[in-house]
């Protein structure tokens, strides 16, 4: 079994090889395909996984390329997390926000916008090459934004396309340890959009828990999102969101922090990434020990002015652990490659799941999935405050594909003026010509 991953040259890449390493079933996969326009971050992802794989007799070789279509030709899987522009791009989203007063987060609001806004045009046309190159391959996205992107290419590969998140299956692991119920015996009641949905329910032994854990203020307490989001709000909601929704629920309290934070998280990344690359170039650097490090502290500075808003101090290290996207990304191939049938929480197309979305609408549900692909099941509707946000969110989000289709300038103000986050016409006539301006990946918008 043959994967490809785009965006090879990625910072995460080593946790994907490091899960792949763990797997020693039969049809496993036995090569891996690193791509990416940046051949320096290759050479240094290259030299981590090399480390990584030294000494285990049977671990997929690494073979990298820089060009797309030989990179495609042959997979049967192919694992997307580009990202256009760069961390500098994702620095320059949240600046630009910012400075007009709105939040610049890379998946939420004026930032998700202009990151979409550069992002759909390159993902469509990677999805239109693995429909003529490689047809028969699953392709398992990760590109931010996540829903909006999978949408986009759902457009030319159908249901062959799924896309994955971490935050759910991590957010349904933390309840079900609060609980004190094994997590891969529990069925976590998740609906939205990708960085936009709730946890409704805990199901263990075919009984709803999460009433439990509701009542008890200090087990709402004793966890990330009991802290970040406090127990009254959770009580008063009859659910646990997702943490994104802290950027909705809490906004001009996030928006005031990330303006008066040293730098932005983009910044953060940027400059701490540029540092891990710089280091890699040095021979006599350990490259397993050098991104290890790297990534624990980005992992524990993860949404830290949402924390200090709260309240929530520092994580702890039950916090850390994330729901492993790598590891949701290899249960999903085993289960399409060998028919192992298991339910995960993914991105797909809604098909009548949810009832206010039409059937192509790409939503944030558990699935079941098999050797055909991933399957939403039947959800309970969402209550009206959830209906206004999934719908709104997904009204910009067909504003930002009209937008990279049309090349239509006007579309793109309206995906900004739309937004609940920026809810301004004049703002958002604003943000598009600032982004125009710092973003070339922008000229494609016709001029007013």
């Amino acid at each position: 079994m043959k994967l490809t991953i785009l965006g090879g040259g990625g910072f995460r890449v080593p946790l994907v090889y490091g899960a792949l390493l763990g797997d020693h079933a039969e049809g496993r996969v036995s090569r891996v395909t690193l791509y990416d326009t940046d051949a320096d971050r290759l050479t240094a992802v290259a030299r981590v996984l090399a480390d990584q794989a030294a000494g285990i007799d049977d671990a997929p070789p690494v073979r990298v390329t820089g060009d797309l279509d030989e990179a495609l030709r042959g997979a049967d899987f192919v694992f997307s997390a580009i990202r256009v522009g760069g961390l500098e791009g994702r620095a320059a989203d949240e600046r630009v926000a910012l400075d007009e007063g709105v939040l610049g987060q890379e998946t939420v609001g004026a930032g998700g916008i202009a990151y979409g806004l550069r992002t759909v045009p390159v993902a469509t046309d990677i999805a239109r090459r693995v429909a003529r190159l490689a047809p028969d391959a699953w392709v398992i996205n990760f590109t931010n934004p996540a829903g909006l992107v999978t949408e986009a290419m759902s457009r030319h590969l159908g249901d062959r396309v799924i896309g994955i998140c971490d935050s759910p299956v991590g957010l349904g692991r933390r309840i079900a340890r609060v609980l004190g119920a094994d997590p891969e015996k529990a069925w976590t009641d998740y609906v939205g959009l990708n960085h936009l949905g709730w946890v409704r329910g805990l199901r263990v032994g075919g009984r709803d828990e999460l009433p439990r854990l509701l009542a008890d203020p200090a087990l709402l307490g004793s966890f990330e999102e009991g802290r970040l989001f406090g127990p009254d709000w959770l009580r008063s909601l009859g659910a646990i969101p997702n943490e994104y929704l802290h950027y909705y629920y809490f906004n001009r309290e996030a928006v005031r922090a990330y303006q008066d934070a040293e730098q932005t998280r983009g910044a953060f990344l940027r400059d701490q990434q540029e540092g891990f690359y710089a280091r890699m170039k040095d021979p006599a650097a350990p490259p397993l020990a050098t991104w290890d490090r790297t990534r624990a502290e980005r992992e524990a500075t993860y949404m830290s002015e949402n924390r200090d808003v709260a309240g929530a101090g520092e994580r702890e290290e039950s916090d850390l652990e994330s729901g492993g996207y790598e590891q949701v990304a290899l249960a999903l191939m085993r289960a399409i490659a060998r028919d192992e049938r298991t339910s995960l929480i993914l991105d797909v197309r809604n098909r009548g799941t949810l009832a206010v979305l039409d059937a192509d609408a790409v939503i944030e549900v558990p699935c079941l999935v098999d050797a055909n692909g991933a399957h939403p099941v039947a959800v309970d509707p969402l209550p009206y405050h959830a209906v206004g946000l999934v719908t709104a969110v997904k009204g910009v989000e067909r504003a930002v594909l009209e937008a990279a289709e049309s090349r239509s300038r006007a579309a793109a103000v309206r995906a900004f003026a739309l937004h609940p986050l920026v809810d301004s016409v004049s703002v958002a006539r604003r943000l598009v010509d600032r982004y125009t301006e710092v973003h070339p990946g922008l000229a494609y918008l016709d001029r007013p």
